[in-house]
């Protein structure tokens, strides 16, 4: 990988970005303020509220320390937290944390585990009877990427699945869906063609209750591919980042715990590390090059 072009991206060679990391590093380690935990649009803002505020209680109990929940309406909101470095505890996916890594030096700690499996794979989903059968039925055909050019599974591991399919940008009409459950349910009510979403959105309860998931079938699957990660800022304690991390991996041995994760819809939270991601950042590269498509960031 191109490291070098990272660094000129980052901005880290100007002094005044080296003042504002330092201004950063001196706020986050304040053990007085309230920790900022965020929580990606994969879902909409009063789900994902209602989904982790227990989490985000029982981090503040066991920190003795607020702990807030923030949520964002759309993924370019969101990553501007990223961007100002705004958050100590993020949940997100793959894309966003090998991005945060190489310009933020954000810190994975942990990743999903979502019925029963620690692993995930992006996938381009078709109704039954639609008629189509194969990537190349798709051509001239709409596809709705869920949650935009910064999502992993729906939209980049999607756009893979196509280009190993034989097709490129142009072949057909791409539209964006606010988040990928609304991507397979506008492909359900024939409002698109095909949708590019994670091989888990067909089991999620929002998508089951709103439409006829036994309608609908995988026209193509990427691998299985480490689940979503939460990541730490690099500028908090050293000891705080390991506190948090024993305390979400933990969750799954002991009943208390396994409700709040349960009401997260997760079904564990395991110890990750940064070679978890190195199949997503080939992927990534594939489609976005070697910078990793950070002309998209907004």
């Amino acid at each position: 990988m191109k490291r070098r072009g990272f660094i000129k991206l980052s901005g880290c060679l100007f002094a005044g970005c080296i003042a504002q990391k330092m201004s950063i590093a001196s706020t986050n380690n304040d053990s007085n303020r309230p920790l900022i935990m965020a929580v990606f649009p994969r879902r909409n803002t009063k789900a994902t509220f209602q989904l982790f505020s227990p989490l985000a209680k029982h981090l503040s109990r066991e920190l003795n320390r607020e702990v807030r929940l923030e949520t964002s309406r759309n993924f370019d909101q969101f990553w501007q937290g990223i961007k100002t470095q705004r958050y100590d505890l993020v949940h997100y996916n793959q894309y966003q944390y090998v991005i945060s890594k190489e310009l933020y030096n954000y810190q994975v700690i942990a990743k999903n585990h979502e019925f029963g499996r620690g692993t995930i794979a992006g996938s381009i989903t078709v109704r039954k009877d639609s008629g189509i059968d194969s990537i190349e039925d798709l051509r001239g055909k709409t596809i709705l990427f869920g949650g935009g050019k910064m999502a992993m599974q729906s939209y980049i591991t999607a756009k893979w699945l196509l280009k190993q399919g034989g097709l490129e940008d142009g072949d057909f009409i791409e539209k964006i869906a606010v988040n990928p459950p609304n991507a397979i349910m506008s492909t359900y009510r024939k409002q698109a063609d095909a949708a590019g979403s994670g091989d888990v959105i067909l089991r999620m309860e929002v998508v089951k209750d709103s439409i006829d998931v036994t309608e609908m079938k995988y026209l193509a699957l990427s691998k299985q591919l480490s689940h979503l990660p939460w990541s730490v800022n690099n500028n908090l304690d050293e000891q705080l980042k390991i506190k948090i991390q024993q305390i979400l991996t933990s969750l799954s041995q002991n009943p208390a715990g396994q409700i709040i994760l349960d009401q997260a819809k997760i079904s564990q939270l395991s110890k990750a590390t940064d070679s978890d991601y190195d199949e997503h950042r080939k992927i990534i590269r594939s489609v976005y090059g070697d910078d990793y498509g950070v002309q998209n960031l907004k």
